[in-house]
């Protein structure tokens, strides 16, 4: 649409948007600051045949210093859907959106429309974003000023700002695994209920905000549809610092990362299931590819502590292996070994050894002991479980890796959902301080094993990303205590001071007879 020139919706437009608006509960959200000079006009170009069908127009003005909320309220006669509300201090872009929805919520509605105030983005074409939310599947639609050809220079977008849009796309779509032709439109619409289940009220009060919602969408696989809008630039104000905005743009999908593979943790990027499995990792480089690579004589009995889904004690047992597993949660398979559903702060306190009809050749207990409550007990009972010179094959996350060590320098130390700073973990040990507590307890360490972390299982396959994972592998294996992520011990069982009595008694003996 050339600048100047109205709007029009396409033919078959307007009631499409229209039959959306009759079946589902949908709401303008207006975000006004400092729109006194736009806001009326704004309001006055919503299409009308949409008006009775909406369930509400609200307008939050962000503490303008100027007369919106006045110039906002004189309309209500004309609209009398129309809320106005004005925030008790200004809370900034992301915080206005943030009240929005959360009202969206409270008043259920199915789906809200975000409006600026100042006109920016034409009134006129909003049944054009109603219209995908005829498919249930559908989470948000964005308007896009660059899916048309030649649209954003036609409407007045400086050259810089089209150049510096395509680039930052470009490489948030390259970052994310998105497709979308532009992240940068604040014409959106919601489907509320997915906005419900969304940690937004944790996002940013500055503009990126739309960026973090972006993210989250993507993460959760939402569906986003998007539809060309007119691009329009006039006289209203831009709050925005273009290079800043774009700095945090690109932060906030590096933190998104980093919170994805449990480097960093932040309430906002926690868009996993509630109860997600332990994973277990396919990558060359990582720790479960390599205890499946070890030497198991076959006939070697082996019990595993926390199997989880049982990879590992299945591959154990196909070469050979007499399995027991252990784990407090069974999984729904068949498994050709015994599995116990114990909780594994409790699994001893019926003598395993019983119940497995005697001693193993060797315990594999793998990102365990972090989660129990009393670390050094349980080894002594894993070391009862263990014939004489059995092996415990045991990994632990490393608290000193060094990501962590330069966050605690910079004061953040934030625990999340998995990871070496997970919620569960009861107990953090790094290499020097685990390798002490398994000697205490009676074991030799024969070997310390370093692994990176889980870049390609977590992140992506990519060659950079391979490259990346094979990078950070390399290095934890060279310097396991500051480049490991996670580590596994291999140790032996040594005789503790009771069978070392009887072997020198016996000793005694042997010489009188």
């Amino acid at each position: 649409v050339p600048m100047g020139q109205k709007p029009e919706l396409e033919p078959g437009e307007l009631e499409a948007g229209l039959s959306v608006a009759r079946a589902q509960r949908v709401a303008i959200f207006v975000v006004a600051y400092n729109a006194e000079a736009h806001i009326r006009d704004t309001l006055r170009r919503i299409p009308p045949e949409l008006h009775p069908l909406l369930a509400s127009i609200y307008v939050i003005d962000d503490s303008s210093v100027d007369a919106t909320t006045q110039v906002a309220r004189e309309l209500a006669s004309e609209f009398p859907k129309l809320r106005v509300f004005t925030t008790p201090h200004n809370l900034g872009y992301g915080g206005n959106q943030k009240l929005g929805y959360r009202y969206a919520i409270q008043q259920e509605f199915d789906v809200v429309v975000l409006l600026h105030g100042d006109g920016q983005y034409a009134p006129e074409i909003l049944p054009r974003l109603l219209i995908p939310f005829a498919e249930p599947e559908v989470a948000a639609v964005f308007g896009s000023r660059m899916m048309v050809k030649g649209a954003s220079r036609r409407g007045g977008m400086p050259l810089y700002k089209r150049v510096g849009n395509r680039i930052l796309t470009l490489m948030e779509n390259k970052l994310l695994g998105g497709e979308l032709s532009e992240f940068h439109s604040g014409y959106r619409a919601y489907r509320v209920s997915n906005l419900a289940k969304m940690p937004f009220v944790h996002n940013t009060d500055d503009f990126h905000f739309d960026t973090e919602i972006i993210i989250q969408l993507l993460t959760r696989k939402l569906k986003i549809v998007e539809v060309p809008i007119p691009t329009y630039y006039g006289d209203e104000i831009c709050h925005v610092n273009g290079l800043a905005y774009a700095f945090n743009c690109i932060k906030t999908i590096f933190r998104a990362k980093a919170n994805g593979v449990h480097l960093v943790y932040h309430p906002k990027f926690d868009l996993e299931d509630e109860h997600a499995d332990y994973e277990f990792k396919e990558a060359p480089t990582s720790l479960h590819q390599h205890i499946l690579k070890m030497e198991t004589p076959a006939g070697h009995r082996v019990l595993e502590l926390g199997a989880g889904k049982g990879d590992i004690g299945l591959s154990l047992h196909e070469k050979g292996a007499k399995v027991w597993a252990v784990d407090q949660v069974k999984p729904d398979s068949a498994f050709p070994y015994d599995f116990l559903e114990e909780d594994l702060d409790r699994a001893f306190s019926r003598p395993l050894v019983e119940r497995m009809g005697g001693r193993v050749d060797m315990v594999v207990a793998l990102d365990v002991i972090e989660h129990l409550k009393q670390p050094e007990r349980s080894i002594t009972e894993i070391k009862r479980t263990l014939s004489q010179s059995g092996t415990l094959v045991v990994s632990t996350g490393n608290v000193a890796y060094l990501p962590l060590r330069l966050m605690l320098m910079f004061g953040q130390f934030n625990y999340g959902k998995k990871g070496i700073l997970d919620l569960t973990h009861k107990r953090l040990f790094t290499i020097r301080s685990f390798r002490r507590t398994l000697e205490g307890e009676g074991f030799r360490v024969e070997s310390v094993r370093g692994f990176g972390p889980p870049i390609q299982d977590m992140v992506g396959d990519s060659f950079f990303l391979r490259l990346a994972d094979r990078c950070a592998s390399f290095m934890a294996r060279i310097w396991p205590s500051l480049f490991s992520y996670q580590f596994v011990i291999t140790a032996t069982r040594l005789d503790d001071t009771d069978e070392l009595l009887v072997q020198t008694l016996d000793s005694g003996d042997a010489q009188a007879s």
